[in-house]
């Protein structure tokens, strides 16, 4: 069973969060409202996952995430935040977060992005995604990924990992020829011609 922290200073907030987690069967090791105490509960109750909010007393979610992934088994932090995900999303993915979730979405999304990042992906807003790529990575190659869905950019991460098609299809719930079909269609939109070239374009992109 995997074990969250759920960090939020607004106590319905995190009794709602901590509802949705134990729907899919997380255990619940801590929750606190501000970051000090999650920095110090990351550490002592070693969770695989911390759901974060960026406006915390003490440090921000963003100081956070800075100093828990330093820890020596760091846990994926999942950000859940009012705040816009134009304004944030791409400052938490270059801060190490593995996802970012709005709360002014529907919080049935918080159990996808949870299921992702547990998976070994990471989940991101296509902002977030078109920002990165436009600002730091080769330009054809930008071009290339942003034309992709946040599900093929999943299966490409995973694959370009080594991960076999029926270890995908079990994390994601789809079949191997489903899995296959993407991987195909992964090989034409980005114009390689194996998944060494995969890896290779995976790695020079920083998507691994």
């Amino acid at each position: 069973m995997h074990r969250a922290l759920v960090v939020d200073d607004h106590p319905f907030i995190r009794s709602t969060v901590c509802m949705l987690l134990r729907r899919e069967r997380l255990q619940i090791v801590g929750e606190t409202d501000n970051g000090i105490e999650a920095v110090r509960m990351a550490r002592e109750l070693a969770p695989d996952i911390i759901i974060l909010d960026i406006s915390l007393p003490g440090l921000d979610g963003m100081e956070v995430i800075d100093r828990v992934k330093r820890h020596e088994h760091p846990p994926k932090t999942l950000v859940l935040t009012s705040h816009l995900a134009e304004a944030y999303s791409l400052r938490c993915m270059q801060a190490g977060a593995a996802g970012f979730v709005s709360k002014t979405n529907d919080l049935g999304e918080l159990n996808k992005a949870v299921r992702a990042v547990l998976s070994g992906f990471t989940y991101f807003p296509e902002v977030a995604l078109s920002s990165v790529y436009s600002q730091e990575l080769h330009a054809p190659d930008a071009q290339r990924i942003a034309s992709l869905s946040r599900r093929e950019l999943m299966i490409l991460q995973q694959l370009s990992r080594g991960l076999s098609n029926k270890a995908i299809g079990e994390a994601m719930l789809l079949s191997n020829k489903t899995v296959s079909t993407y991987k195909g269609r992964l090989l034409e939109k980005l114009r390689l011609n194996s998944l060494i070239d995969m890896a290779d374009f995976a790695r020079r992109n920083q998507l691994i």
